[in-house]
């Protein structure tokens, strides 16, 4: 698989807003939140299908619906904001939640918490996560859905901005998981931060910020 760069009139001008120093955790907040479901909107575009019939007042449609449940795991905590996006998208959608924190030393992933739901080889998967830095922490949410049985084919990576280092670690990792992202930035700095980014994207969206 490959990252896919979401290209979109109103996500590039959402993302302007995102990137903006002055955007207030408020505004913060409700454009990751409208940008989750545009990118998943995207990504799902060739999710299976199958055929239904539907009654309407006039007649009866041959419609299709989505043929797989999906299953929307935000990396805690701020995959959280973005994964209401996509529900908003998909509000039939089920939750498991991963936790992660990082090690500002070391600069990886610490586990905290997982839990998702059972037969997870059945369902699609989006995981969701603001940043896509170093790869890490990516790598090990991912490490831990395809450990309870997740199908990485049926599993895609949603992200707001992407470094190429951590996009990279991350497809060494699992190949075969797609990873969507509105933008693939320049670089990590030496604090490990994409540069240009948006910041701590947990920080601005919880109003956390020093």
């Amino acid at each position: 698989m490959a990252l896919h760069i979401l290209r979109h009139a109103v996500a590039d001008t959402y993302l302007a807003e995102v990137r903006d120093s002055r955007t207030p955790s408020a505004r913060f907040r409700e454009l990751v939140r409208r940008l989750g479901g545009l990118v998943a909107t995207e990504a799902m575009r060739d999710f299976p299908t199958r055929p239904v019939e539907v009654r309407t007042p006039c007649g009866v449609a041959a419609c299709r619906t989505l043929a797989e449940s999906v299953l929307i795991v935000p990396i805690l905590r701020a995959g959280l904001t973005y994964a209401e996006g996509v529900s908003q998208v998909l509000p039939e959608a089920t939750f498991g939640h991963i936790g992660l924190y990082r090690d500002e030393t070391t600069k990886r992933p610490v586990p905290y918490f997982c839990k998702v739901p059972q037969r997870l080889a059945e369902r699609r998967i989006l995981l969701t996560d603001p940043m896509l830095a170093t790869g890490y922490s990516a790598v090990a949410a991912a490490d831990a859905l395809l450990a309870r049985g997740a199908d990485p084919k049926k599993t895609i990576l949603l992200t707001l901005v992407a470094a190429p280092e951590g996009r990279d670690v991350f497809l060494a990792a699992h190949p075969d998981i797609e990873v969507w992202t509105a933008a693939l930035d320049e670089r990590l700095n030496e604090d490990a931060y994409i540069v240009p980014g948006l910041g701590d994207a947990g920080d601005r969206i919880f109003g956390t910020l020093a």
